[in-house]
């Protein structure tokens, strides 16, 4: 029998599913930071405000507000079929040259100023979140440079009501910061895994610099989302989750169809590492595994089905049948509210084109279960909205036959919708 307290077996409403987007982002307008920062940063955050040039065209455009103004971004969402979100920062926090977390930090005084930044923006989502009670879990941002003050933001955030953890940096091949394998880090896992904070991994945080070269941007577009993988076998061959059981890493907007086969292989590297080391005889693969086993404790596919899950972003239609071997109670979908990638306004169109055909148990667990087991959403709270705006069991029930006019969305992408069952 289904437990409708369980969010792994929860099919919301009789006739509705209730949608939990686990990726959207958010931000405030830049001069709207001012009243977060402290009094002593007010006049350097208005030297760099008159001089800060936005280098992205989303934040310029007439629809910027979505990304601060609560009723539009409300309105919308429901009108989508959307009930709560997953909010990822979007805007440019003070003190910041570009959104990147990794932009080269050249001072301690710097150094100071943006982590002054990074705590305005929190403190924004925070009041931003609390509109919309129990529909947006905040991601709060950090910075990895001092773990000491990235443990304090930490604590603090979950303390000031953001549910939706903490975004772990990308750390790019040159940074100069300690790789993410690195135990340094441990005070950081530590006080995630100690109040259930998941860690974020979005992508596109992780890619090193390349230039600006039409070669390039393509680099880039085939690149970004491995970098952004590297988190996962960082963390697992480095051991934080054998010595944070409870830590939870999720990866989001990298899809998902590449989890089974980089599985399979971190599977194989461990396994040949260790029986190497184990062997009696000296080998260059015996000093390439020695403390291996000690060190990270289970295979990576034991600590994938433990600890970790995926922020899989307009689900494409190839990676669903793939659902059995990622984990069904691992995937959480998510539209990506207000980027021009995201399926709005046709996010009923994205559900139908990857989920039509499937139980609805599985499609429940997936667009909204899932979400709210990881994140802490009260499905008591959102199936009563779900019921007035979700998208109905029947509708995603339908295959999509046709590809709406105006989608910009990966989701709808050329031969993305065969699908072989």
């Amino acid at each position: 029998m289904t437990d409708p307290t369980d969010p792994t077996e929860h099919t919301g409403p009789t006739e509705r599913y209730t949608v939990i987007s686990a990726d959207c982002h958010a931000g405030a307008d830049l001069l709207d930071y001012k009243p977060y920062l402290p009094r002593r940063f007010h006049d350097d955050f208005d030297a760099w405000a008159a001089d800060y040039v936005n280098p992205y065209e989303d934040l310029l455009a007439d629809t910027a507000d979505r990304n601060w103004n609560s009723g539009r971004r409300l309105a919308e969402m429901e009108a989508d079929g959307i009930v709560a979100e997953v909010v990822f920062p979007n805007t440019i926090p003070p003190f910041f040259p570009s959104a990147s977390l990794m932009a080269p930090v050249p001072t301690r005084e710097e150094l100071d100023r943006r982590w002054a930044g990074l705590r305005a923006h929190n403190r924004w989502l925070a009041d931003f979140c609390a509109r919309t009670p129990g529909r947006r879990a905040g991601v709060a941002q950090i910075l990895l440079n001092d773990v000491e003050e990235a443990v304090r933001e930490v604590r603090r955030t979950r303390e000031a009501g953001l549910t939706g953890g903490v975004l772990l940096p990308g750390v790019p091949p040159g940074s100069g910061i300690p790789e993410l394998y690195s135990e340094v880090y441990d005070p950081l896992w530590a006080v995630c895994a100690e109040l259930d904070v998941p860690v974020n991994h979005h992508g596109g945080s992780a890619s090193p610099p390349l230039g600006d070269e039409p070669a390039a941007r393509a680099v880039f577009m085939v690149e970004t989302t491995w970098f952004s993988h590297r988190a996962l076998w960082h963390l697992i061959f480095g051991g934080a989750f054998r010595r944070h059981p409870s830590l939870r890493l999720v990866l989001t907007e990298q899809g998902s169809g590449w989890i089974p086969g980089v599985l399979e292989m971190l599977d194989y590297y461990h396994e040949r590492l260790v029986s190497a080391a184990g062997r009696s005889a000296v080998t260059a693969e015996s000093k390439f595994g020695a403390g291996l086993a000690e060190a990270m404790g289970q295979r990576p596919s034991a600590v994938w089905r433990g600890n970790c899950y995926v922020g899989a972003s307009f689900m494409r239609p190839h990676e669903v049948p793939l659902r059995e071997r990622i984990g069904r109670d691992k995937i959480m979908w998510g539209s990506d509210y207000p980027h021009d990638e995201g399926t709005q306004p046709y996010s009923r169109e994205g559900l139908r084109i990857a989920f039509a055909g499937l139980p609805r148990q599985e499609i429940a667990a997936m667009v909204g279960g899932n979400a709210a087991r990881v994140y802490g959403f009260d499905l008591g709270l959102l199936d009563p909205i779900a019921a007035r705006v979700g998208p109905t069991v029947a509708e995603i029930a339908e295959p999509l036959t046709r590809v709406p006019d105006g989608a910009t969305s990966p989701a709808f992408a050329p031969g993305g919708s065969v699908r072989v069952w």
